[in-house]
């Protein structure tokens, strides 16, 4: 593994952490707009939907690096 391939490692982790959060953030907004606006609600959970569909593709990304020796695969991929 180069170190291109270790840093794209470490961004592809933080990258699908960091969409988890706002995934987990815009349905908790939408639970919230529901009352309000099922519009506002609806587009939120659009876009979560989105989201965890980035992360799915992200997580693709990092199966798809060669695997470093003496490091453990992935057990979630």
């Amino acid at each position: 593994m180069d170190d291109v391939q270790k840093k794209l490692l470490v961004l592809l982790d933080y990258w699908i952490e960091h969409n988890s959060e706002h995934e987990k953030e815009f349905r908790d907004w939408a639970d919230k707009a529901a009352s309000s606006s099922s519009e506002v609600a609806k587009q939120l959970q659009k876009a979560a939907t989105k989201m965890a569909a980035v992360s799915d593709e992200l997580m693709k990304a990092k199966q798809a690096l060669p695997k470093s020796k003496g490091r453990l695969q992935d057990v979630h991929g």
